[in-house]
This record gives structure tokens, sequence and C-alpha cells, in this order.
């Protein structure tokens, strides 16, 4: 299978985490105490991990690396994860350590020389350009992208191109297929009068980074509000992000480029690139973002589990003001007006909503070969939007007692056609104190007579 390869700057992240009770006498500034080192690959190598904790396609990582004990931690934390093409390199390994109280930085401390002092690119790295289904450039602005063989090396690769670019980087190759700026990297690049963050504002800098580039396309990456896609001509086309409770943002442009590289490695077009790119963002910052970059390494087991980006975070920010998590579960294959009702009522039971649903297979070993009439992804988006709904977990098993148990509801609530039966799973809540009910049902509507009704 051919290669995804990564070409950029390589940094070594740390993260001293600690907790803060009190403020210095000298200064109103935060004592961090008992700190805990992490380390992790940052830059160029972060975004080499993120993809292939994505995807069975090798990945290979061409990067400058120097000669020094940040570069040799860098090499013992890639090691097993991806494949590292070296280009001989002087200047230090650039170090960012960022101070953090739980889940907030308090400062960043920076290291390493601005700038490195590249070598002969190898031919080894030439050999793999060249044989790439995609590449990925993730520019730090340390040089490696000004480099005329790396250039040289890019405009002859064998897939297509996506260019995560920095303001004190190089401009991407004419030949690259989409560039990926956020917001803030678009306004200080493009050469176009225009003010604020509106989506007309941000659709005219891509159209100008276009002109100025050369290039395929460009996305604008907004954070919480997804991305925007440019082609330089007719209207954008924008791609709303899930949205998400929590998460480190750290990495999430990383992550979005890593995805977007790998969507076009297989064959899709520039826009599924885009909005499978911004799904993939959100559902990392869900996961804990950069923070949790080794909790997803390919040979990990795959979870039983599908969960929506942050529902870990909802249930967690519910607990942690001493709130009441509710879940329901069903297919809900097609959204009636009594599911309405029932999830309605459920929300009313507390201070946020689970809802569990089949999974395709598991709709059909129940309701039969011609079920579900909706995928899981689409009933999830459905019930995502309703806005008594707070978050969507989609289960395999024939019953939810395995994804209940992970989740730890207060309350599990069904639908009146239950009244009066034991519900299968009033036990399972049982062990850890949950209560089971049953909600009035609106009479007169489900999905089997509507199916039924359908065919007369």
């Amino acid at each position: 299978m051919r290669p995804l390869v990564v070409v950029g700057d390589a940094l070594l992240d740390v993260d001293l985490v600690g907790t803060a009770s009190r403020l210095t006498p000298d200064a109103p500034v935060p004592v961090v105490e008992d700190v805990e080192r992490r380390e992790r690959p940052g830059g160029a190598a972060l975004a080499a991990v993120i993809a292939a904790a994505q995807t069975s396609r090798p990945v290979v990582l061409v990067a400058p690396m120097a000669d020094d004990d940040g570069a040799d931690r860098l090499r013992a934390l890639l090691a097993g994860r991806v494949r590292l093409v070296e280009i001989p390199a002087t200047g230090g390994t650039a170090v960012k350590q960022r101070v953090r109280v739980g889940d907030h930085s308090v400062a960043r401390i920076d290291s390493g020389a601005p700038t490195a002092g590249l070598g002969a690119l190898p031919e080894e790295a030439r050999a793999v350009l060249r044989d790439a289904a995609a590449v990925l450039v993730a520019d730090y602005g340390r040089g490696t992208t000004a480099s005329a063989e790396v250039r040289e090396a890019l405009a002859a690769a064998g897939g297509p191109v996506v260019w995560d670019p920095h303001p004190r980087g190089a401009d991407p190759v004419p030949s690259t297929r989409l560039v990926t700026p956020n917001g803030a990297e678009a306004a200080r690049v493009a050469a176009v009068d225009v003010e604020g963050d509106g989506l007309a504002a941000v659709g005219a800098r891509a159209e100008a980074l276009i002109r100025r580039w050369g290039v395929g396309a460009v996305a604008v990456t907004l954070g919480a509000r997804g991305a925007l896609l440019s082609y330089g001509e007719g209207a954008p086309m924008v791609v709303p992000a899930v949205p998400v409770t929590g998460g480190d943002p750290c990495g999430a442009g990383d992550s979005f480029a890593a995805a977007a590289a790998l969507l076009l490695a297989d064959g899709a077009v520039t826009g599924e690139a885009v909005a499978g790119a911004v799904a993939a963002a959100s559902a990392f910052v869900g996961r804990g973002g950069a923070t949790a970059w080794d909790a997803g390494r390919p040979d990990a087991p795959a979870p039983n589990v599908i969960a929506e980006p942050g529902v870990d975070s909802v249930i967690a920010r519910v607990r942690a003001a001493g709130g009441v998590v509710v879940a329901t579960g069903g297919c809900f294959d097609l959204i009636h007006p009594g599911h309405v009702a029932t999830l309605r009522a459920a929300r009313g039971l507390g201070d946020c909503l689970v809802v569990c649903i089949n999974s395709d297979a598991s709709v059909r070993r129940l309701k039969g070969p011609s079920r579900p009439l909706v995928t899981a992804a689409d009933r999830a988006r459905v019930l995502e939007a309703l806005e008594f709904v707070d978050a969507v977990v989609v289960f395999d098993e024939d019953t939810p007692a395995e994804v209940l148990d992970r989740l730890r509801p207060d309350v599990w609530a069904k639908g009146g056609d239950y009244a009066g039966a034991d519900l299968p799973e009033a036990a399972v809540l049982r062990t850890w104190g949950g209560q089971a009910v049953v909600l009035p049902y609106l009479d007169g509507h489900s999905t089997t007579a509507l199916v039924e009704r359908s065919r007369t």
C-alpha cells in the first residue's frame, strides 16, 4: 500500500501539568506545584502520529533532525508509530513547553533555534515522495519548506499535496491540491482589504490566497465554526463542526490536515476530504486533543461503542455540577412525533440526555434484512440536531447493556409501550444505583406502522 508522507518541522512538545491554589507574594501569578512532565511529538511529528492512528496505510515522516537530546527523545516517541526519514540538520531541536494547571495553559516556554540548518535531502526521502499516495506538508516556520531540494521533491510527489501553512513558512508549491490555514493565518497572509471574521471576509481571503499561491483550493479552518472551502470562484462550501464540550484544541489543525490528506489518498474529492476532516478534528478535540495523542494507536483494540465527540465531556460537566445524567435508547429508524415526545420528556428528567442508538447491523438482527431505512450515521445526525439531545452513542450489541455500563447514567428512560414491563436494562442500572423509568407514550406512532402504510 502506498504511504502517506508527512513533510515538515518536527518538534518536541512538553506539558508540565500541576496544581495551583495560591499566588506568589511578589506578583499576581499562580504557584504551580506537584508538576508532572508529559512529552509528545509536536509539529509535523504530531501530524504524522495522528495520521498513523487513523489509518492502516503506512505513514512516513520526512523531517530535519538534529543531533541532541531533544531529537533522541523525539525519535523514541515516534518509534513503532511512523517510519522516520531524517534530513540532517543543525540548530537544535525545537522544544515547546506548556505550563498547565488542570486543563488550562498558564504559560508556554519555547527553546531551540528559530531556523534549522538543513543538509542535503536524502534519496530515500525523494523516493518515498515519488511513491506517496498523498503528501501532508506540516510547516512550522523553521525552514524546511524553504529548501529548494524539498520544494523540488514536493512538486514531483506521486499523490495530491495538502499544505498546512505557517505565517513564517514558505508559500505552498503551485501543484498543491489543498492548503489549510486557520482563520488568523489566512487574515495575516492574505493581502486583501477586508475586516472581521464573518464568512464573507473569510471567503475573500481564501480567494486571495488561491490567486497568490496558484493552488487548487484553500480550506480556512474556523475552530468550533468548522471550515470554509474555496476553489477561487463561485460560492464557497462551509462545513459546520460538530459541537464539542471541553477538550484540548491543541493539535486540532494537525488532525484536520492529516484527515484531509488521508481521504485524498483514498480517492476522495476535495470537498469530501474537507467535510471528513472537520468531523475528524472535532472527534480529536473531543477525545482530549494532543494530550491524548497516544490513545488511538492502530494496534489498539477497536472500541465497540462509537460516541459523538464530547459525550464523555458532557457527562463529566453535568456530574461536576451535581446534575442528573439521563439516557434513552432505541433504533430511531424514522424519527416521528412519538420519538420526539419521548426524547423531550426524557430530557426533562435531568440535566443532559444521551441517546443510545442501535448500529445498522444491530437493527438488521432485530428488525430484519430490510431495516434500517436510514443509516446509523444519518440517524445520529438527525438526533444531534434536536435541541433536547446532548449526545448520541451508537452501539453494536442487541441490547444497550454494555454502553450503559460505560456511561452509567442516573436515569434510563423508555417510551410507554413498555409500561408495566420489567425493563431488561433495569438490572444493569441497579448495579450503580441508577433508575429505569417508563415515560408516557404518544399513541398511534411507530416506525413499523409508517413503513407498512407506505407499502399500501
